[in-house]
């Protein structure tokens, strides 16, 4: 279908608005619930003001909204999340800011000139160009290199208290490093011809042990592995058949569908 509509045309605007991109950052200094005062995206009370109620994010990607300014330290605010952030965060604010473009206006009153000659005024870049002048660089507009500092986390810490409660598998071990050696480290054992004998025959006995199940482990990992060629072949012959049969179904009926057709 076609839908024909007629309208009339009110009113043009040329009017453009030119934007620029623009991507602040800051980082929380103090943390709640579902609050943060944040600090380093703005720099004054206005600012802040100006942009109440603009979404913010996490790097971690938790979503939240700027609230209200604060009077200490200037350009902090108080924003709200979706979830408890931490002092890691990097908390960063994407928006468009709209740039002033200067504005010329210079009417040419009568083309025809004696020698019906006219050149207008040439734009910047033909300036330059004859000047032989380079486009002025803004330092601060160039992109650098972002340099972060290591996260260094905090040990962990239990109360007392909830060590009582906890069961012994779970308790922190925080045993002391040992500053003196042991007597047993000190002093040399020197083994009896019996006990040696007897050392000898159990390292003899666990190492033999240690090949027997080495080699049924692979003895095991084998059998697995035709196994599971079978299994394989099986399931091929399976999906052949079934092609097959759907194969042949098709056919008949689609025969029967031309013959009623017929």
């Amino acid at each position: 279908y076609q839908r024909r509509v007629r309208g009339v045309v009110l009113s043009l605007d040329k009017t453009i608005d030119v934007v620029k991109k623009l991507k602040l950052t800051g980082t929380p200094y103090k943390i709640f619930k579902n609050t943060a005062f944040l600090k380093g995206m703005f720099s004054s009370v206005l600012e802040v003001s100006k942009f109440e109620g603009a979404m913010i994010k996490t790097v971690s990607g938790i979503r939240g909204q700027v609230k209200r300014a604060l009077s200490a330290p200037p350009g902090s605010f108080r924003a709200s999340f979706e979830d408890k952030i931490k002092l890691s965060d990097i908390v960063f604010l994407r928006c468009w800011v709209s740039v002033d473009i200067p504005k010329f206006y210079a009417p040419v009153i009568n083309l025809l000139t004696a020698d019906k000659t006219w050149s207008g005024m040439r734009t910047v870049a033909e300036l330059r160009r004859a000047n032989g002048e380079t486009i002025p660089v803004n330092k601060d507009s160039l992109y650098k290199d972002i340099e972060r500092k290591p996260q260094e986390f905090r040990p962990l810490k239990v109360p007392k208290n909830l060590q009582k409660s906890l069961p012994f598998k779970t308790k922190p071990k925080m045993e002391k490093k040992r500053t003196k050696e042991l007597y047993t480290t000190k002093r040399a054992v020197v083994l009896e011809p019996g006990e040696k004998r007897l050392t000898t025959l159990m390292q003899q006995l666990l190492t033999a042990q240690k090949e027997s199940d080495k080699k049924k482990l692979e003895k095991k990992k084998r059998e697995r592995e035709k196994h599971q060629k079978e299994l394989d072949k099986i399931e091929e012959k399976r999906s052949t058949h079934a092609k097959q049969e759907r194969k042949k179904f098709y056919q008949k009926n689609s025969k029967k569908d031309k013959m009623e057709m017929d």
